[in-house]
């Protein structure tokens, strides 16, 4: 058996401190993404269909400021209360 992949909230690489930010699919927040979310999001990936991306802690500090800016923000219920969350990465992923 295998062992399970080691997950960490970021990463050192080549000095730069990395995080992931991800589509938190339990808080649909339609106003967020109707009022500019959806434009802000796409500013950040590499292909058409990613619902992840692992960037500089720094340009993802930046860009949920930005994003918390947009109407519907924290619309979603206590378990997940906004649109786009920061979740574990994966070795793999760096």
């Amino acid at each position: 058996m295998g062992t399970l992949p080691t997950l960490r909230l970021s990463f050192r690489y080549a000095g730069a401190v990395l995080v992931k930010l991800a589509i938190d699919f339990e808080c649909p927040a339609p106003l967020w993404w109707k009022s500019g979310g959806r434009a802000l999001w796409e500013t950040l990936l590499e292909s058409f269909d990613n619902s992840s991306v692992v960037v500089e802690e720094s340009i993802a500090r930046s860009w949920l400021e930005q994003a918390a800016r947009i109407p519907g923000w924290k619309s979603g219920p206590d378990y997940a209360p906004s649109p786009v969350l920061l979740k574990p990465i994966e070795e793999d992923e760096v």
